[in-house]
């Protein structure tokens, strides 16, 4: 079990070797050598929000010239190595200041480099290092099945290249591993301390938050006052009529079951589009999210036709979007809903007994275009939170460019 993030207890990361439901820790690294404070820094010397961009300068690296890229990552490789004699640590160097206190060192380090060099050899920087220290700590332990958990596991490239690593048999990744599911691990502690670990059962759906009833969502649609007319209607087969407007190129706002947990949006809280379509990219971000423009989307899959879309031979379970994939031959039929430029795919893998709703939503719209998988995004406007109640999805439905909303068993039109 790997930890890794910005900081936390004096500490930015972690070793630990999981027996009979016990973690034994052998290694660790104190903050101010900090991997994820590097990258925060950079992100805010690039004119972004510290500890929330760093997904955007990994959207925008694949973009970067290779050259630049090696240009800067070799730079900020020489400043952090592996510790002598515990190559499971590591420590700075060359005049590299405590992390936390890094801004003005990396603003006079990076005077006059290119921003996409910059976002690409800081991305290339975090994968080699996090991918060595993998393979540091499969060697030592001799354990081939490694757990993630931490903020810098957000990083889904990074992610990747630790799962294809040869020495890596089984990898998990922490769904949100970031500081929003510490209280998880707080309730994880406790029900092991008390109940003891025997009784501890594996994480499931993510779905933990309010779910509401078509009446709740009948009062909320009676109460709200729209600034656009709209006209609503009870659909019992939702998921049927949902599938159709996405197949005819419409964008679809979902709200349905329990909130899913997270930054990832897993089907109950998510603007929905047809993979196949291009313009849906463009019409998302300009008439409803306001995203940035080289920022990808990504797919939900039927569990069953992952093969269909993604490079997956070692048959690690993807139903969280916290891992990327390189596409197969099929990446056409999801283009819209992948990294169109080195064509990977963060997919949440979508399964019947988790999510029955969601799951016929996309097996509808298989069966009208031969795809098993559709477009998601979060629900929500640029900058606010994921809806959570029928009166938020109501206000990001008559504040953007979105015309249609499935709401429970309601189907709300913008006319």
């Amino acid at each position: 079990m790997l930890s890794c993030d910005g900081s936390g207890d004096g500490l930015c990361a972690t070793v630990s070797i999981g027996r009979d439901g016990r973690l034994t820790r052998i290694a660790e690294v104190t903050q101010d050598n900090s991997l994820g404070n590097i990258y925060a820094m950079v992100t805010y010397l690039m004119g972004m929000v510290p500890l929330e961009h760093e997904y955007k300068l990994m959207g925008l690296a694949p973009y970067s010239d290779p050259k630049g890229v090696d240009q800067v990552f070799k730079r900020l490789r020489s400043l952090v190595r592996f510790t002598p004699g515990n190559p499971l640590t590591w420590e700075r160097q060359n005049g590299l200041p405590e992390t936390y206190c890094s801004y003005q060192f990396f603003r006079e380090f990076f005077e006059r480099t290119r921003f996409d060099a910059i976002a690409g050899g800081l991305q290339k920087f975090v994968e080699v290092m996090l991918t060595e220290w993998v393979t540091n700590c499969v060697t030592a332990t001799g354990i081939r099945k490694v757990a993630l958990g931490g903020g810098i596991f957000m990083n889904v490239k990074a992610n990747k290249l630790i799962m294809e690593l040869p020495d890596v048999q089984d990898l998990f990744v922490y769904p949100s591993c970031g500081d929003e599911t510490n209280a998880m691990g707080a309730a994880y502690h406790v029900f092991a301390e008390k109940a003891g670990p025997a009784r501890m059962q594996p994480i499931g759906d993510f779905y933990c938050g309010p779910s509401f009833t078509n009446d709740e969502v009948e009062a909320a649609l009676r109460a709200y006052t729209f600034t656009h007319p709209v006209k609503f209607t009870k659909i019992e087969t939702i998921e049927r009529s949902v599938a159709e407007l996405l197949a005819k190129g419409t964008v679809v706002a979902r709200f349905r079951g329990r909130e899913e947990f997270g930054a990832r949006s897993l089907g109950n809280r998510a603007i929905l589009a047809n993979p196949t379509d291009p313009a849906a990219v463009r019409l998302i971000n300009e008439a409803i999210k306001c995203r940035d423009f080289w920022m990808p989307f990504c797919p939900s899959m039927l569990e069953e036709r992952a093969d269909d879309f993604i490079v997956n031979p070692k048959r690690v379970a993807a139903p969280y979007m916290i891992l990327s994939f390189d596409t197969t031959e099929r990446w056409k039929d999801i283009a819209a809903a992948i990294h169109p430029f080195d064509r990977t795919a963060r997919p949440q893998l979508v399964s019947a007994k988790w999510n029955p709703s969601y799951h016929r939503v996309i097996s509808e719209f298989e069966k009208l275009t031969g795809v098993g998988a559709v477009l998601n995004t979060s629900f929500n406007l640029h900058g606010f939170p994921i809806c959570s109640r029928p009166a938020d999805a109501l206000e990001v439905l008559d504040k953007s460019g979105l015309t249609h909303l499935a709401i429970e068993n309601w189907l709300v039109e913008k006319v």
